[in-house]
């Protein structure tokens, strides 16, 4: 039995691949997007428990902007926003995710954070037990 289901978006294709990998080693059920889906779509259908969006993508709209569309429709899904720019990382406290990490050949801090989102995605869920679940449309 999968550890929970997270959702990985980011538009290199390698990048992608290796946190899939990665994650299902560690036991995690994983599904990607290169971002140009329509992501409340994408939440609809796969209904992960911790979202790991790239803040930069290519196209028309940025990691944030995904970001702010998530928590449009559901404050509670744990985003851990990921950044190759350790000099944003200061810049991103105002910004509405719960975590953020550096890209890193080493994920041991990517995979940590995934698990504390996790362990909050499972707190949130466990006090709001009877509720409906989130609309993503």
């Amino acid at each position: 039995m999968a550890k929970g289901k997270i959702l990985v978006v980011d538009d290199e294709h390698h990048i992608r691949l290796l946190y899939q990998e990665e994650l299902q080693l560690e036991g995690y059920d994983v599904v990607t997007s290169d971002g140009s889906e329509n992501i409340l779509e994408v939440l609809a259908r796969e209904k992960p428990q911790v979202v790991v969006l790239d803040i930069k993508l290519e196209g028309n709209r940025s990691g944030l902007d995904l970001l702010q569309e998530i928590r449009s429709q559901d404050q509670s899904i744990p985003v851990i926003l990921c950044t190759a720019y350790d000099s944003f990382q200061h810049d991103l406290k105002s910004i509405a995710a719960d975590f953020y990490v550096v890209k890193s050949v080493d994920l041991t801090e990517m995979k940590s954070k995934v698990e504390q989102a996790l362990k909050k995605a499972e707190k949130q869920g466990s006090s709001s037990e009877g509720s409906d679940t989130p609309s993503y449309y």
